[in-house]
């Protein structure tokens, strides 16, 4: 496939006004504007300098970061240090404040204004800090489509998080409490502002893969059907979005043995604080690895053009617009929001259940570094089991990710009602060390796959080259839903005094969630945002309609994109 059909005539990009000439800037011959279809895949908005084509070293560099921002320290094993610290720093509520240490049974401690359990801690931490990165991803994603800039987003909050699982080493005390709540805060904001971004590329990337290229101007030749392209372009998301996973499980597999053989050498049961030692140790341990995983990415990532800043606008200005614009326009992508619904409560489900069985298992196993990290070990090996049974099921039937995606909301709410049946026995219902093996088993293999799937659902319902305001809308939604479902499971709590209680609401939750989900139609929504782009091209760029609706030119898919 010859590179030039996807050149385009200036490093400036291309303007509107050359809607009548092709990519070379000669006059437009007769049929060279092709159907309606193609432009379903188009956007008319001018872009900054020339799209690139994904390479092959890109491409695995972009599947090894993920590797290394697995979450294996600031969202894994932070929590167990910070917690362990809550629990020797807390006290037995059945005695008086102070007097007797946490045992198996309830803990307290005095934070937020008053005397709260452990677990009510932890669920405040979290829903402040999913409230932070709302604020911040909302900023900084107004603006991230516009210029080439974008990949610094994600270089500065991998910065930050390797800053902030290096500094656990600091905090090993029980009274360093706090420090290790904002540690914990402020670790999470990273990790997810990292793999917001970094997620945000996908698109692109896939978008960019040579075959897809190759489709998108056998499209335009009127070679292929749209439903030939369609497939081509959503097996290509798909791939990028499992493979990722895939790799990232494969990678953490490596990197949970090597850690299992320095736990052993560091965790002494005869030591008093030798777990607490080993943890903030993982904690830096993890931020070693996103160095060495993140470096190829940096380095071979290639600067993609974004959209040309509007007329009269700057920086500081058009994320206000930006926001401004999508707020009006709103009602256009009825798909979209539709799905941004069944995403916020499908995810607050789902987010709040791996909280809450994670405080589970954090008690039943007593905080032990060893045995947290083989459980580890068992999830992520099923894991990589699970997305690889779904991409090869997918592959080979050509089954849509709303399907797939149907498939593992089923097995969400199976968890659900599982933790429903420990309400009233201990049983049963994630009260038992053999539960969380099992947990971390059918959870790897059923459950994770969400996480790749609902990324790539998310790509098929929003505007083309609108990717980054709409992955930080989205990432925004699922860090309010986790903000959300974790206030209202502790206030469950407190008032049931049953740790259980949670799944009640969650399973009536995730099934509302699910039933949403059938009534969400991809091929309506392409339509919504292609009508989404040319409403912006008018009101903000100040195109003709004729210039914004027409078919791109041949040669490239964009047309005015190239």
């Amino acid at each position: 496939m010859s590179g030039s059909k996807f050149q385009e005539d200036s490093s400036d990009g291309v303007f509107p006004e050359k809607l009548g000439r092709d990519i070379e800037g000669g006059p437009v011959l007769a049929g060279s504007l092709i159907s309606d279809e193609a432009t379903l895949f188009a956007s008319p908005l001018p872009i900054t300098g020339n799209r690139k084509t994904t390479t092959r070293k890109e491409l695995w560099s972009w599947y090894l970061y993920y590797v290394g921002n697995s979450g294996l320290g600031p969202f894994n094993f932070a929590i167990s240090a910070w917690q362990n610290l809550l629990y020797l720093q807390g006290w037995d509520p059945a005695y008086p404040q102070g007097t007797v240490p946490c045992g198996s049974g309830a803990c307290s401690l005095t934070a937020y204004g008053q005397v709260r359990s452990i677990n009510s801690i932890v669920l405040i931490s979290n829903g402040l800090s999913f409230a932070i990165q709302a604020v911040i991803f909302l900023f900084v994603g107004s603006f991230a489509d516009y210029g080439i800039w974008r990949p610094w987003i994600t270089t500065v909050f991998t910065v930050l998080g390797w800053a902030v699982s290096f500094a656990w080493l600091g905090v090993e005390q029980p009274s360093q409490w706090q420090a290790g709540t904002a540690l914990y805060i402020i670790g999470l904001i990273s990790y997810q502002g990292a793999l917001t971004f970094w997620t945000a590329a996908f698109p692109g990337l896939a978008r960019d893969l040579p075959e897809v290229k190759a489709s998108e101007e056998a499209l335009q030749r009127g070679e292929v059907d749209r439903k030939t392209h369609d497939d081509v372009d959503m097996l290509a998301r798909n791939r990028l979005a499992d493979v990722s996973f895939f790799v990232c499980s494969i990678g953490e597999l490596v990197v949970l043995a090597i850690l299992a053989g320095i736990l052993e050498a560091i965790v002494n049961p005869n030591v008093a604080d030798s777990n607490t030692k080993a943890l903030s140790i993982v904690c830096a341990y993890s931020a070693g690895v996103w160095i060495v995983c993140a470096a190829p990415w940096f380095l071979w990532e290639q600067y993609r053009p974004g959209n040309q800043l509007p007329p009269n606008t700057s920086y500081l200005t058009v994320g206000i617009k930006q926001i401004y614009h999508a707020c009006r326009l709103c009602r256009r992508l009825k798909q979209t929001f539709l799905y941004l619904g069944v995403y916020f409560f499908l995810g607050d489900c789902l987010n709040t259940v791996v909280t809450v069985i994670a405080t589970l298992q954090n008690e039943v196993v007593s905080y032990d570094t060893k045995t947290l990290n083989y459980l580890l070990i068992d999830g992520i090996a099923a894991q990589a089991i699970g997305i690889g049974i779904f991409w090869l099921i997918q592959k080979k039937w050509t089954i849509s990710t709303k399907t797939m995606l149907l498939v593992n909301a089923f097995f969400i709410l199976m968890l659900c009602a599982w933790g429903c049946i420990g309400i009233t026995q201990t049983k049963f219902g994630f009260h038992n060390a053999w539960e969380f093996w099992a947990y971390q088993a059918f959870y790897g293999v059923f459950v994770c796959p969400w996480y790749a799937v609902s990324q790539a659902m998310i790509s098929e319902v929003v505007p083309r080259g609108k990717e980054f305001l709409f992955f930080a809308l989205f990432s925004i939604i699922g860090k309010t839903s986790s903000f959300v479902g974790p206030f209202v499971s502790s206030a469950i709590i407190e008032d049931s005094g049953n740790v259980n209680m949670p799944f009640t609401f969650l399973l009536g939750l995730g099934a509302i969630s699910t039933f949403a989900l059938f009534f969400v139609n991809v091929d309506k929504s392409r339509r919504e945002c292609r009508q989404y782009l040319e409403d912006e091209a008018v009101r903000v760029y100040k195109l003709a309609r004729e210039q914004a609706s027409a078919p791109p030119v041949e040669g490239g898919i964009d047309g005015l994109r190239a």
